[in-house]
């Protein structure tokens, strides 16, 4: 079969930067499906680990990356219970595993949904990882629900990216949250308007901002751009006995004293931690990605992908990737088959 990956750690500009070759078509055991990928789609969880994966090293075998597909079931393991050969299914993968840069992937069936019936498989593609990361972080992490929440304040950092784009949605929508998402580029802010926020505020004056929106402190913050950047910022404008979460990590330790005085608490969101760990629970992705799926075909929430590349190539592999490197990208970025 065909994939597209890499042997070493390169600027995308470079000619070997991403390369195409053929593997063996693999096959399924215990509860992995094989999947045949229609279309996938890019997050910058895939430039960074392409970034640092193989620095100054060659690899003998070369590594597929790439978290997002959409596609049909071609064969299963003995134990999969969940789907059969022919469904067409939606995933983020095993950040662990191979990715999704080929023509088919092994994927267990506790992290895969259904596909949804009423979208294309383009917009189903850009939908799985920031779907799950979005969900998890508000519904698992944060644990807000519409019964006890409705009409609180959520501040989203990084409303136009994937993750803030469904992230607006599922709290707007779905939690029934007041939404304030950061945007400053004209089409950033009317991205995040289109897709539900309440309020735009710009990220280079974010006090300012909120509070010229009417809110001296908020319930909830997210922050889908850069903890270390934004902690301070976030610590002034929780409330107290708030509760921030975080899925960016932090190139220098994160000084959580600063919540003490307002027993505020303190979440990091990691999606792949239930495929990672092979946790009691991980089966609560393949729930997580139905409910997505239903939502997408009753239009309760509306897809994200905003650029299409037509072809699996290398060429338009690296195209996407200069593109999320931009730091720029509305939305989502896919690629059909």
């Amino acid at each position: 079969m065909k994939a597209i990956g890499f042997k070493t750690s390169l600027p995308i500009e470079n000619e070997d930067s991403f390369i195409e070759f053929e593997i063996i078509k693999p096959k399924p055991k215990g509860k992995e499906i094989l999947v045949k990928i229609n279309a996938i789609s890019v997050n910058p969880v895939d430039f960074k680990i392409r970034q640092n994966s193989a620095k100054d090293i060659v690899l003998a075998e070369p590594k597929i990356i790439g978290w997002d597909a959409v596609g049909i079931v071609e064969a299963i393991g003995d134990d999969v219970s969940l789907f059969k050969v022919g469904d067409e299914v939606f995933y983020a993968g095993d950040v662990t595993k191979q990715g999704s840069n080929a023509t088919y992937q092994l994927v267990d069936e506790r992290i895969v949904g259904f596909a949804p019936k009423n979208i294309s498989n383009t917009e189903a593609a850009a939908m799985p990882l920031t779907s799950l990361t979005a969900w998890e972080i508000l519904f698992d992490r944060i644990r807000i629900s519409k019964e006890k929440d409705k009409g609180k304040s959520i501040l989203i950092i990084g409303g136009a990216g994937g993750v803030g784009s469904i992230a607006i949605q599922l709290a707007k929508k779905i939690a029934g949250l007041t939404v304030l998402a950061t945007a400053s580029r004209n089409e950033t802010t009317d991205w995040c308007k289109q897709i539900g926020a309440d309020h735009i505020v710009n990220h280079k004056d974010l006090i300012n901002d909120v509070r010229k929106a009417g809110f001296e402190h908020l319930d909830y913050i997210v922050d889908f751009v850069d903890t270390n950047d934004y902690w301070d910022i976030m610590v002034e404008l929780i409330k107290p006995q708030g509760h921030i979460a975080s899925i960016t990590g932090s190139s220098e330790p994160i000084v959580l004293n600063k919540l003490k005085s307002k027993s505020v608490s303190f979440s990091w969101e990691f999606m792949f931690t239930r495929s990672m760990f092979q946790t009691d629970d991980m089966i609560e992705q393949h729930h997580i990605l139905n409910k997505i799926s239903a939502l997408l075909d009753s239009k309760q929430i509306v897809p994200t992908v905003n650029h299409i590349f037509k072809s699996f190539t290398v060429e338009n592999l690296k195209e996407a990737h200069k593109l999320l490197e931009s730091g720029k990208t509305i939305g989502k970025i896919v690629i059909e088959y």
